[in-house]
């Protein structure tokens, strides 16, 4: 069964996003102080005040996602999907605040995070992907 494009690219956005959050929770503690847990905030939307092992769980998380997607798991598109729809909620108080205080760096990095989500959800809610994922796998 051949896998789309497009779910290999949000495997490895799942993938990236999980290197960043265990990257930044690995020196979180072996040298607490060095970076803030705001890093997490546009990925962890509150959650990185929890300190470093919410930054590995949710880590964790990603990286079994991305691994999920890429075997074409159906639990994994789902929880992308959920995943994607938690980060859009998360990300329209800061838009807002954004636009408001007419801050124009902040409001493109939000919206910009706030299209990707957007594009997962889509993506990975159309039919013909859907059936990608419910298509039992060949045995050889």
């Amino acid at each position: 069964m051949e896998r789309p494009s497009g779910v290999t690219a949000i495997s490895i956005l799942f993938f990236l996003v999980a290197a960043y959050l265990a990257g930044v929770g690995f020196v979180m503690l072996v040298s607490p102080g060095m970076v803030s847990m705001a890093m997490g905030a546009p990925l962890l939307g509150g959650l990185e005040l929890a300190g470093p092992y919410m930054f590995l769980l949710v880590a964790a998380f990603a990286a079994l996602v991305g691994w999920g997607l890429l075997r074409l798991n159906n639990w994994a598109r789902r929880a992308a999907i959920l995943a994607a729809f938690a980060g859009f909620v998360m990300l329209i108080p800061s838009v807002s605040d954004a636009a408001a205080g007419i801050h124009m760096g902040e409001l493109i990095w939000s919206g910009l995070g706030i299209i990707v989500r957007m594009v997962v959800i889509w993506y990975l809610w159309q039919t013909p992907v859907a059936e990608q994922f419910s298509k039992p796998a060949k045995s050889t």
